[in-house]
């Protein structure tokens, strides 16, 4: 367990190295127990580090066995560059297309000036491989929220420190704003949209708010424990998107898609449950397992007359609804133009 409790929350190792560093600089002899406390991980991580700048960064680093501390045997300016590899570089470039869709959002200095920051790192000659990577690929994202930077910062801060939040908050739909005092968990990008997963202390239940629909941000100075049985990823089994329905709710949901459907499915994987099946002629049978319909009502929609419901019937019932007034609404104007 506490192997990863310290990979979960220790410092990544590049910010170790520069933290080594500068204690080296110092001249304050630091040795592997009181590094590990410094950077909350164990003496074993310290001792890796410290041989990798060592041996790989060529730093001069030795151990006085008298004073129990390392030091430097020469000057040393600046952190010398990172050694990378090619799967290194092309990591730094998905992570770098993956920014663009934050291109006209308050992200987008933010970001790029961070990865500037971590580039800056890389000597020439990567630096010349990863522009030939550039071109190589890229994203092209869809409909990019513009998310208020200041709350965004606000609520990641109060989830860090585990303080009490309070925001205006608009309801889907709704015309009114309501104020909600939370306590934060966790943010998310779920579908290139923000959200904040909070216990709503009002309502004594999880809730998840959009941070576009969020205003008048308050980190108050109250804290609360740590959350001890919040996982996201277990918040969000029975979901097909970012809503979690009841935790009584159980649906096996059956879905048959043509032909065409299918080749554009095939080798994607929309939900962890799924199972796919082949039928003859090319068509296939998607189940699911979830906890509420509204969000995969959406979905099989946007695949048109592609997609059939065969199970749950609550879903069915649904699609029909829909496609009953979509008939309506368009049905007149089919006339009009015959």
């Amino acid at each position: 367990m506490a192997k990863v409790t310290e990979q979960i929350h220790s410092r990544p190792p590049l910010e170790r190295m520069l933290a080594i560093h500068e204690r080296l600089q110092s001249g304050s002899l630091p040795n592997c127990r009181s590094l590990a406390a410094q950077l909350e991980v164990c003496k074993r991580t310290v001792k890796r580090d410290v041989d990798f700048m060592k041996c790989r960064l060529n730093l001069p680093i030795e151990f006085d066995a008298q004073r129990h501390g390392f030091f430097y045997t020469e000057p040393v300016g600046a952190f010398p560059p990172v050694p990378v590899t090619e799967a290194d570089l092309f990591a730094l470039m998905v992570a770098h297309k993956a920014m663009l869709q934050y291109r006209g959002t308050p992200f987008e200095h933010l970001l790029e000036g961070s990865f500037r920051k971590l580039t800056g790192q890389l000597d020439r000659s990567s630096a010349f491989s990863c522009g030939g990577l550039d071109q190589a690929f890229s994203f092209r994202p869809f409909a990019p929220e513009e998310t208020d930077l200041e709350i965004f910062q606000g609520l990641l801060r109060a989830v860090r420190q585990r303080r009490v939040v309070r925001f205006d908050y608009r309801k889907l739909g709704a015309k009114k704003l309501e104020r909600r005092t939370v306590r934060p968990y966790h943010v998310a990008c779920v579908d290139n949209r923000w959200y904040l997963y909070a216990q709503d202390l009002a309502r004594e239940a999880i809730r998840a708010f959009v941070l576009t629909r969020m205003s008048k941000l308050e980190v108050t100075n109250e804290k609360f424990p740590a959350p001890k049985d919040f996982s996201l990823d277990q918040h969000l089994r029975g979901s097909f998107g970012a809503f979690a329905g009841k935790p009584e709710d159980d649906f096996e949901v059956v879905i048959e898609f043509d032909s065409w459907a299918t080749d554009v499915l095939r080798g994607r994987r929309w939900h962890w449950s799924q199972t796919v099946d082949e039928l003859p002629g090319g068509q296939t049978r998607m189940r699911l397992r979830l906890n509420n319909v509204e969000e995969v009502e959406r979905w099989v929609l946007s695949w048109g007359t592609h997609a059939t419901v065969l199970k749950p019937q609550a879903l069915a019932d649904r699609m029909a609804r829909t496609g009953l007034e979509l008939a309506q609404r368009y049905g007149g104007r089919m006339k009009n133009e015959e």
